[in-house]
C-alpha cells in the first residue's frame, strides 16, 4: 500500500476534493525530498510512525529498522530520527528546506564512582557470585559493586581503563542490562591486557570472572554480547561499525597482541561473535576455544558453566587446548 492509496483513508470522504487536491500535491513533493535524504516513504501513510532501514547506519548488522519517519497529515513537512548510534536526524519542509540531516554528535559523559552512585556489593549480590564460584578476592580485584534502581540491586560492571572510569554495565539477579548512556565502548577488563602479547576475549563480564578463578588475568569481555548471525557484507569502515566500537576504541591494546583465544559461548550467536571478532582482529592470530561435553549430546556453554559445574582445572584445560581460529569459513 503506498501513500496514495493511504492519503484517501486518512483524508476520508467528508474531505473537501480541492482540499485532497493540495495534500495530494503536497505529499508526492515531500516524498520526492525524502528520496534525496535516501529515505523511501512510498509506503509511510501520513499522520503515522513508521519504521524504515536508516540511510547512514542500514541497521547495523541486523539490519533492523531503527529509523523513525513521521509524515505530518497535511503534507507540508516529515520528521525522522534513528534510535541507533549514528544518531541520524532531520526534518524537511515541502518548500525545499532541509532543517537538518547531520547525525546528532553525541559526547561521551565523564562518569565517577561517586556520580552514579555505586556501592560496596551486599551479601545477597556476594552470594549470588559465589554460587557462580566467583570469589570475593577476584571481585574486588575488578573492582564489582552495585547500584539501586528503583526498587532493584543491579550488579555494577566498571569499564575502567588507565585507572579511569569509563563506562559501567548493570545487571540484575533476573538477567536484566542496563548502561550508562553515552559513555565510550570499551572491553571489560581492558587494563588487564595492556601489557601481555597473548589475551583471552569472552563474550561477557562474568566470563571474564570466571577466568580469573582459572588463573587467567589477561582476559577481557566483549561490551555488548553476540549478534544473531554472521553478518554478510564487507566490515564497515570504524565510523559505522558501531556494533563493534569497543573493538576500534581499544585498537592501541589490540594491535601488539600476537595471540587472541576466542573463548565465546558455544551456541550460534557466541559462534556468530567469534567470526565477526576474528574478521576484524585477524584469524591468523586467533584461537578458538571448543567447550568440554557436558553429556553425550551438550557441550558447555560457556566459561562459567565449566568453572561451576567442574572446577578450575578443567577450565584452564580448555583454554590451553584452544585451536587455530580456521582461516576459511
Amino acid at each position: 500500500m503506498n501513500f496514495l492509496n493511504t492519503f484517501c483513508f486518512v483524508a476520508g470522504p467528508e474531505e473537501e476534493e480541492a482540499g485532497k487536491s493540495v495534500v495530494l500535491s503536497k505529499l508526492v513533493t515531500l516524498m520526492s525530498k525524502l528520496a534525496e535524504q535516501g529515505i523511501n516513504a512510498q509506503n509511510c501513510p501520513p499522520g503515522q510512525r513508521s519504521g524504515l532501514i536508516c540511510p547512514t547506519c542500514e541497521g547495523g548488522d541486523s539490519g533492523e529498522k531503527s529509523l523513525t519517519l513521521y509524515i505530518y497529515p497535511d503534507g507540508s513537512s516529515a520528521k525522522w530520527s534513528c534510535r541507533r548510534k549514528c544518531g541520524l536526524k532531520g526534518v524537511v519542509q515541502v518548500d525545499g528546506k532541509l532543517v537538518s540531516k547531520d547525525p546528532i554528535e553525541k559526547v561521551e559523559r565523564k562518569i565517577t564512582v561517586e556520580g552514579i552512585k555505586l556501592e560496596p556489593l551486599c551479601d545477597e549480590i556476594q552470594d549470588y557470585f559465589a554460587a557462580r564460584a566467583i570469589s570475593v578476592k577476584t571481585l574486588e580485584r575488578n573492582r564489582v559493586m552495585q547500584k539501586r534502581i528503583g526498587d532493584e540491586i543491579m550488579i555494577a560492571f566498571a569499564y575502567w581503563q588507565r585507572g579511569e572510569l569509563v563506562s559501567c554495565k548493570y545487571r540484575s539477579l533476573t538477567k536484566k542490562f542496563v548502561q550508562e548512556r553515552n559513555t565510550r565502548k570499551i572491553l571489560y577488563g581492558l587494563d588487564d591486557i595492556e601489557k601481555t602479547s597473548e589475551i583471552i576475549i569472552v563474550e561477557g563480564e562474568i566470563d571474564k570472572l570466571a577466568m580469573e578463578e582459572a588463573g587467567f588475568l589477561n582476559c577481557v569481555s566483549v561490551a555488548d554480547g553476540a549478534p544473531v548471525t554472521v553478518s554478510s557484507k564487507e566490515i564497515p569502515s570504524e565510523d559505522k561499525d558501531t556494533a563493534f566500537k569497543y573493538i576500534w576504541n581499544c585498537n592501541d591494546y589490540l594491535k601488539k597482541v600476537s595471540r587472541i583465544v576466542l573463548a565465546t559461548d558455544g551456541d550460534v550467536p557466541g559462534q556468530a561473535l567469534a567470526e565477526e571478532l576474528a574478521r576484524r582482529l585477524g584469524k591468523e592470530r586467533c584461537w578458538l576455544v571448543k567447550w568440554p561435553k557436558k553429556s553425550e549430546d551438550e557441550h558447555f556453554k560457556d566459561a562459567n558453566e565449566v568453572l561451576m559445574l567442574k572446577g578450575p582445572q578443567l577450565l584452564k584445560e580448555a583454554i590451553l587446548n584452544a585451536e587455530p581460529y580456521p582461516l576459511k569459513s
